[in-house]
This record gives structure tokens, sequence and C-alpha cells, in this order.
């Protein structure tokens, strides 16, 4: 996992949209994966700004989900499809044909995994996996002892997500299960490109750096990875 500190967030946006670039002009059809998150928002803008000056398109782009709220009911107009459709797919060109997103209110989330891995068996793997890591040192729904060895499967929340992603919705939600691209299709991405930016990210950042790959903190996972990335702007890499 190569490390690399940038000075600020608008840098750090600029060259992790600028390292998606590259893939997407290398293999125009290449399999991307976006988390719904605050961090990823400046990249989304960067990317934006390339697809309407015509320098990258996404039109040919297949596009994976990375996790999802399950039963969240009527709130499921603020979950993570409808994050990344706000702040990233309605202003790119990209077809709704070549996107696979799990449905968070299906009656059979199993089916929604099953549905996800054959479209990643078909399509992938994935080329490019942006991700984000939580306050518990998840990525994606991939809680605190979760197995390194799954593909998508269906989640029981960490207290800690429980929590936090309460900030992501404008009324009152329970949050209890999520289903989430797996730790393994993380390790089988071609690339991965971890952000971290602000003074909350640093204690996180410094455990990750400083500790052993286990499953109590899945973001150490990539230490492992044989092409992965740690973009930090300087308050997250503050302890380091």
């Amino acid at each position: 996992m190569k490390q690399i500190i940038y000075s600020d967030y608008n840098e750090l946006s600029l060259k992790t949209a600028e390292m998606i670039a590259d893939i997407i002009k290398k293999k125009p059809d290449a399999l991307l994966c976006f988390p719904a998150g605050e961090t990823s928002v400046g990249t989304f803008k960067q990317l934006i700004r390339m697809n309407r000056e015509g320098k990258i398109s996404f039109s040919r782009s297949r596009i994976v989900g990375l996790d999802e709220w399950a039963g969240i009911g009527k709130m499921k107009r603020e979950n993570c499809f409808s994050f990344l459709k706000k702040y990233l797919f309605d202003h790119i060109d990209y077809k709704p044909g070549n996107m696979c997103f799990f449905d968070g209110e299906a009656s059979d989330l199993a089916a929604e995994c099953d549905k996800t891995d054959n479209f990643i068996r078909e399509n992938g793997p994935v080329d490019m996996m942006l991700l984000g890591m939580g306050m518990n040192g998840h990525l994606g729904l991939n809680e605190p002892g979760t197995s390194f060895d799954l593909y998508s499967h269906i989640v029981e929340l960490d207290d800690t997500t429980k929590l936090v992603g309460k900030k992501y919705f404008s009324e009152e939600v329970e949050l209890s299960r999520g289903i989430s691209l797996g730790i393994r299709y993380v390790m089988e991405a071609s690339l991965v490109i971890l952000q971290l930016n602000g003074r909350r990210k640093a204690e996180g950042a410094k455990t990750l750096v400083n500790t052993g790959v286990r499953e109590s903190f899945p973001a150490s996972a990539l230490k492992n990875h044989k092409n992965s990335f740690l973009l930090m702007d300087r308050e997250a890499a503050s302890l380091l």
C-alpha cells in the first residue's frame, strides 16, 4: 500500500480524480466502483468537470455499487445510490444499463448478492475501486470482525456505523443491516484507492499505518493488496 500525502482536500480530490481518469482513458469500458461518502464528493466534482470538458467519458464505463443500507423504508430516497446519483451520476454521461447496484429494500437480499456477483463475474474484475474508511476501520460495510474471504454479503451493522451513518439522513432512520461487496472483491480489484481527509480521520490513519493485517480493522487488508494507494491530506496524516 503506497502512501501519498497531499497539502489539502482540494489537491487530494484532484489527484485522485486524475488517477481514475487515467484508468478510464486507458480502458473506456473499465469496471468502476465508487463509495457514497463525504470524502469522495470533491473527487466527484473533478470527474464531472473532466467529463464536461470532454477529457473523459463514462459512456462505456461499467459501474458496480459498493454497498447499501438495508430495510430503511421511505428513507431509501437518501440511500447510498441516491447519494451517488446526486453527487456524480446526474452529472455525467453514464448508461444505466451498464450499472449494477444493490437494492437494500428487496425482499431477498441474498438474491441481490447473487445479482451483483454475477455482474462482476461477467464484467470484472473491478478495474478501479475508490474507498473511504469508516471510523471503525470498515471498508464499504465490511464491519470489524468480518471475514476477508467474502464476496457480496449481508451485513449486521456495527454500533459505530449505526451512529455515524445517521448523518446522511435528513430524518430519523433505524440502521441495523446492510449489504456490501466483500473484502475479497477489494483484494481482487486491479487498483484500489483509499482516501482519508480531515482531522477526524487522523486517528484511524495512524491505526491503519501502524497495525498489522487483522479482521478487527478491515482497512488493514489493503496492506496485502498488490496495487493499493492510501491518499491523505495533511490533516488526516497529522498523527503519522
